[in-house]
């Protein structure tokens, strides 16, 4: 993974993200650069988002066809573990889903640790943005970062006790626990920039609430239909807390954008807003 691009050189941490400074990254900054860019361009040298050069539109894309031999020749992302035990739990779980694959249901479960670990990880660092910026009217209080960020742990050690309940291991990273994990490898290196402001890593958080509160939903549903139906209660549960939580966050970012943009709050935006913190 790369680190977020530095587009100037400022070092004023009175500045915004938002106040005009050195930004370079645009083609208006360099117009005869631009003008050959142009140029080129209008020759009929069509250039994919890869930087693969194409004579003409109907040419095949060599790295599109390169990935394409990969992907259908590769190897799966990890593979699932043995069970812990052979008997006694796991045997009772093999019976109870018979004529279904419970390792759909246990690699999501995985899946789900993952998430709630990386989950409890950045509301850690998301109290340490808390604490560098200037919040006002319209954002979250500590309190109530904190207690999101106790959520998540408890949802974590929820669905720890759950895989241990059906004979599973789960400190063993199944193959969507590992996927999930390089997906949020990004929201956590925002997140630990000390570059970013709260504003801009609470964005990042929606976007993870909102991935959390559908993953807890389908493994709700999940484990309804193979007949855990004490497990899916206390899944539905969790994803009510989920729901909570994004909904906050939503409230939170709107009332950050509107403040700092000098948009009066109205009748739906009631919340106020978060100036621009450093």
């Amino acid at each position: 993974m790369g680190t977020i691009m530095k587009n100037d050189t400022s070092t004023d941490r009175s500045q915004a993200p938002t106040d005009v400074g050195m930004n370079r990254t645009g083609i208006a900054t360099s117009p005869i650069d631009s003008k050959r860019l142009i140029e080129a361009a209008a020759e009929g040298a069509a250039a994919d988002g890869d930087g693969a050069v194409m004579a003409s539109a109907s040419q095949v894309n060599p790295l599109a066809a390169e990935r394409l031999v990969w992907a259908q020749q590769a190897g799966p992302v990890g593979s699932m573990p043995p069970p812990a035990s052979l008997k006694g739990t796991f045997k009772t779980l093999m019976e109870q889903v018979q004529g279904h694959k419970p390792t759909v249901f246990l690699d999501k479960l995985g899946e789900r640790i993952q998430f709630e670990r990386t989950g409890t990880r950045l509301y850690d660092a998301l109290l340490v943005k808390f604490d560098a910026a200037e919040v006002h009217q319209g954002g979250p209080t500590r309190a109530e970062l904190q207690r999101i960020r106790d959520d998540e742990h408890r949802h974590f050690m929820l669905l720890c006790q759950a895989m241990e309940k059906l004979g599973a291991d789960p400190t063993a990273q199944t193959p969507c626990a590992d996927v999930i994990a390089n997906a949020g490898a990004g929201w956590v290196q925002v997140l630990s920039d000390p570059r970013t402001t709260l504003t801009q890593c609470l964005d990042v958080m929606l976007v993870a609430e909102l991935a959390d509160t559908d993953g807890w939903m389908l493994l709700a549903d999940l484990a309804a239909g193979l007949g855990f139906d004490d497990l899916s209660r206390e899944f539905r549960t969790a994803m009510a807390q989920e729901e909570e939580h994004l909904m906050r966050v939503r409230a939170w970012v709107s009332a950050a954008v509107m403040g700092q943009s000098g948009v009066a709050p109205t009748a739906e935006r009631s919340d106020g807003g978060v100036s621009a913190e450093h």
